[in-house]
């Protein structure tokens, strides 16, 4: 599992998308076409919030999928930590015995939160829960297809694409062209930095196929896992080929300001931080997600508006 630079590898991917309509979210199954070797990124773990229940059937579709097909899983990876959905990665790695990966940025995501939410000075912020740390340019490989890792803060600090055969996997750093792209209100974001990651991803051919983590769609529209490279460029209603950097910026830090927190926030990012799990249970076996109070940006105007 060593990483190492690599050149992009056309061979075409066998990309199967599994949606998590609570979260908007994408999960993906990649398979090398002339193998059974397999990658699974972003997986989602169930959270019930009111109740404080994690629960598996988002999962165990994903698993039943890998089991029915036979499939060696390589590769458990995260895009980045996630602050809308709880990661399942834990759950599968105990099924799958696969090592999870995720991008070297992670540490710098853990000493902002661990210092936010104040956890114990025994949590660790070198991004040891983790199996692998990559880097820009980094490589591995699932059967015969080759992965390349390209760093794409901006959104988050630990923000990776992950361009597998001729497929990008892009977490957050793009939606589909009708939504535009992702936030950066987020400690350690920055809508600067998104620019120049997106031209780095605008770098691909167009026809290089690209898979979002999230859609929010009309309620007349099904949500959307693929566009592609050329569609972005043309189409991204926040940033084609030709937006200007000042004009990006200047539009993603208006937007931000009038944009709740997402619901799962604070649970997700204590737990996301930490490989996809809870903080170690307290003295009476249980297991605590803490709250902080009058830290993160809100008003009640804002919040009606979100519900609305």
């Amino acid at each position: 599992m060593q990483a190492g630079n690599a050149n992009m590898n056309q061979q075409q991917a066998l990309v199967t998308p599994f949606h998590h309509p609570a979260t908007g979210t994408w999960s993906y199954v990649v398979q090398d076409p002339n193998s059974k070797a397999a990658a699974i990124i972003d997986p989602v773990m169930d959270f019930e919030f009111r109740a404080g229940r994690t629960y598996t059937d988002y999962a165990d579709e994903i698993l039943d999928f890998v089991r029915r097909e036979q499939l060696e899983v390589k590769w458990i990876l995260e895009t980045h930590a996630h602050a809308d959905h709880l990661s399942a990665a834990p759950y599968l790695q105990e099924h799958l015995d696969a090592p999870v990966g995720i991008g070297r940025g992670i540490t710098a995501v853990q000493e902002r939160f661990k210092e936010l939410f104040n956890l114990p000075d025994a949590f660790k912020t070198d991004g040891s829960q983790f199996d692998h740390l990559f880097d820009d340019g980094d490589s591995f490989t699932i059967g015969g297809l080759t992965g390349r890792v390209i760093s794409t803060p901006g959104h988050t600090s630990d923000s990776n694409s992950f361009l597998i055969g001729d497929a990008v996997f892009v977490g957050d750093s793009l939606f589909a062209p009708r939504f535009g792209t992702a936030r950066c209100d987020f400690p350690g974001g920055d809508a600067g930095v998104l620019f120049d990651s997106i031209q780095k991803l605008y770098q691909l051919p167009d026809e290089t196929r690209v898979f979002l983590c999230h859609d929010y769609p009309p309620e007349d529209k099904e949500p959307i896992a693929e566009t592609s490279i050329g569609e972005e460029k043309r189409d991204n209603i926040h940033v084609r080929a030709d937006t200007r950097r000042e004009d990006f910026v200047a539009m993603r830090n208006e937007r931000d300001e009038s944009l709740p927190m997402p619901d799962l926030i604070i649970p997700s990012v204590q737990v996301n931080i930490n490989t996809g799990k809870p903080m170690p249970a307290e003295d009476n076996g249980t297991a605590y997600i803490k709250v902080p109070l009058n830290i993160f940006r809100g008003d009640p105007e804002r919040l009606a508006r979100s519900s609305s």
